[in-house]
């Protein structure tokens, strides 16, 4: 049975649908970016290619969406595997978690790189950090 607004007759709609975005996007949490599901390079799309912050949805296993937090998870910085790919070290805000994603590969080049970068910021010239 659909809720009813305090107040007034219309039916709420549920929240976890949208009727103007697509069946295969979600909507980003800190951009407010629509952000498909499929991504080159990765089976499962966990983080926004824009500004790469994610929701705490996985536990144990990539793509099972098993975590009950749902907390809003800020990348944090990255690491790289034996193999040479990227990884993103995420951090959730609400439990404190730590979670390595891989990189896909459309994924906001520029702020990879500035992650990538941070460490330097102390020792690089402030010029060369805003060319990039």
């Amino acid at each position: 049975m659909p809720r009813r607004n305090p107040g007034r007759g219309a039916p709420q709609r549920s929240k976890d649908k949208r009727r103007d975005s697509p069946g295969d996007a979600f909507r980003c949490v800190g951009c407010r970016l629509d952000v498909p599901f499929h991504a080159p390079g990765t089976a499962h799309r966990n983080h926004c290619p824009n500004c790469l912050t994610s929701l705490h949805v996985d536990g144990r296993i990539p793509g099972d969406r098993r975590a009950r937090c749902r907390g809003r998870m800020v990348a944090l910085s990255l690491s790289v595997r034996p193999d040479g790919e990227w990884m993103i070290i995420h951090s959730c805000l609400a439990c404190d978690e730590l979670s390595a994603n891989r990189v896909a590969g459309d994924d906001n080049a520029l702020v990879l790189l500035r992650m990538a970068l941070r460490p330097f910021g102390a020792r690089l010239p402030q010029r060369a950090l805003l060319a990039l």
